[in-house]
C-alpha cells in the first residue's frame, strides 16, 4: 500500500513499538532478544507492557503477572521507570511537533497527526509517516509503527495492521478492501460479550457488520447500531485535537503481600499522596477532589471521593482529605485486608498562587513540597518523601 488517500485530509496514527519494553532493552542488552516485560515484579503486579518476544507466548498488558510467568517460566521483569519513559515520550512527541502542530496525544506512546496542511511542504502523508519513523529512530533508536489514512479511526486500525516498525497507507478507493476482512475487533467499543453476541448472530468481520441488515445489528448493538455500520465502513468526522485536558491525576500500587494493619495501610497511602501531589505540580495543575481506591485480597474494589475546601497540589492537604477517606472505608470493612490502594485528583484546574495576602488560606503548596520537588530537579530518580512514608511496615 503506497499511495496517498485520496482525501482532503491526511491523518496520522503513530504508535511505537512496546514502549516500556523497547525502552528498558534498548538502555540494557542482556534484555535484548528476550521475553520481557514491564510491571510488578512479584506474582500480585500485572503487566504493564509486553516485548514482542514475550507477545509470542500469548502474553499481554494487563495480564496478572503469575499468569504470564505461568506461560513463559523464562520470563524476565522489570518495574517501570515512569521518568525515563517520559523523557522519551517527549523527544518522541518533539518529532512529531517538527512536521506539524496538530498533534492529539493518547497516552506516552501514542498520537493522532493532522498532517493535511503540511502535505505542500514535506510531500505526501506516506512521506511524512516515513520521515517521522526515521527520525524518531535517529533520536530514540525506536521503532514506531504509522498509520495513514483520511480519518482517525481508520488510521489507528492502519497502525496495528504490520507491527512492529510497519507503515500502512489506506487510501479511500481501497479503503472497504482493507477493512472488511478484518475481525470485527479492531472496531472501537467492540468488547468481548459484544463479540459474543455477534458470533452468535453469524457476524465476525467488519465487512459482516457494514453489509448486515440494520434490523440485525440494532439486535446486536442497539441504539449504536447506525454508528457502529458506519465505523465498519470507515467513516469518521472526528478532528484531530491538539490539546487534550487532563481529568485526573493518580498513583496506585498493587501489594505483594496484602496490608492487614491499618498503620501500614496509612503509610502506603501517603507515598501514593507523594507521587500523587508531585505530578499535580509537575503539571502546574491542582485537584478540587481527592479520591481513594482500594482493593480488598477478594478482588473486590471500592472508590470514595472528598471534595476539598479549595484546590490543591500540597502533599499534606491530599494526604489529610485521602486518610480521612480511608478510616471511613476502614470502619465500614473492620478487619479488611488490602491488595491495592490509589490516591487520585480530579476536577483539575491549573496552579495558581493564591491571594497571597490572605493569612486565613492554606497555600496550594507548601515548603516541604518545594523543597521535595527542587532535590528531584537536581537529582533525578532520588526516592525521597516524608520520613513518615519510609516507615518499615
Amino acid at each position: 500500500m503506497a499511495t496517498e488517500p485520496d482525501s482532503s485530509r491526511a491523518i496520522l496514527h503513530v504508535d511505537m513499538d512496546a514502549f516500556y519494553a523497547s525502552v528498558e532493552q534498548r538502555d540494557n542488552p542482556e534484555l535484548r532478544g528476550k521475553p520481557l516485560v514491564v510491571g510488578g515484579t512479584g506474582n500480585r503486579g500485572v503487566v504493564a507492557a509486553a516485548s514482542y518476544e514475550s507477545r509470542r507466548f500469548g502474553i499481554r498488558s494487563a495480564m496478572p503477572m503469575a499468569e504470564a510467568r505461568r506461560r513463559c517460566p523464562e520470563l524476565l521483569s522489570v518495574r517501570p521507570n515512569m521518568g525515563k519513559y517520559k523523557t522519551v515520550s517527549k523527544q518522541v512527541f518533539d518529532v512529531f511537533r517538527e512536521f506539524t502542530p496538530v498533534v492529539e496525544g493518547l497516552s506516552l506512546d501514542e498520537a493522532f497527526l493532522d498532517v493535511t496542511g503540511s502535505l505542500k511542504l514535506f510531500g505526501s502523508g506516506e512521506r511524512i509517516g516515513r520521515a517521522i519513523k526515521q527520525r524518531i529512530l535517529e533520536k530514540t533508536s525506536l521503532t514506531a509503527s504509522v498509520g495513514v489514512a483520511e480519518n482517525k479511526l481508520v488510521a489507528k486500525i492502519a497502525s496495528d495492521l504490520d507491527k512492529p516498525d510497519g507503515l500502512v497507507v489506506v487510501e479511500k478507493s481501497r479503503l472497504n478492501a482493507v477493512l472488511d476482512p478484518l475481525p470485527a475487533a479492531v472496531i472501537p467499543g467492540i468488547g468481548r460479550e459484544t463479540l459474543k453476541r455477534l458470533k452468535a448472530a453469524g457476524l465476525s468481520t467488519v465487512g459482516d457488520i457494514r453489509l448486515a441488515d440494520i434490523a440485525l445489528l440494532e439486535r446486536v448493538f442497539g441504539r449504536f447500531a447506525e454508528k457502529t455500520r458506519q465505523r465498519a465502513g470507515g467513516i469518521d468526522d472526528r478532528p484531530v485535537v491538539p490539546v487534550r485536558a487532563e481529568k485526573s491525576i493518580s498513583a496506585e500500587e498493587t501489594y505483594d503481600t496484602d496490608l492487614a494493619d491499618p498503620e501500614a495501610m496509612r503509610t502506603q497511602l501517603l507515598k501514593l499522596t507523594e507521587r500523587t501531589s508531585a505530578r499535580l505540580r509537575k503539571a502546574g495543575l491542582e485537584a478540587g477532589t481527592v479520591q481513594v481506591k482500594i482493593r480488598r485480597a477478594d478482588f473486590t474494589t471500592y472508590t470514595r471521593q472528598l471534595a476539598l475546601k479549595t484546590p490543591s497540589a500540597a502533599t499534606d492537604q491530599l494526604y489529610r482529605c485521602a486518610l480521612e477517606l480511608l478510616r471511613r472505608w476502614l470502619a465500614e470493612q473492620p478487619g479488611a485486608q488490602v491488595r491495592l490502594l490509589g490516591v487520585g485528583g480530579s476536577k483539575l484546574v491549573p496552579a495558581s498562587q493564591g491571594d497571597l495576602f490572605d493569612t486565613e488560606s492554606t497555600p496550594a503548596v507548601d515548603s516541604v513540597d518545594r523543597a521535595v520537588d527542587d532535590i528531584r530537579a537536581r537529582f533525578p530518580g532520588t526516592e525521597i518523601g516524608r520520613a513518615r512514608s519510609f516507615k518499615r511496615n
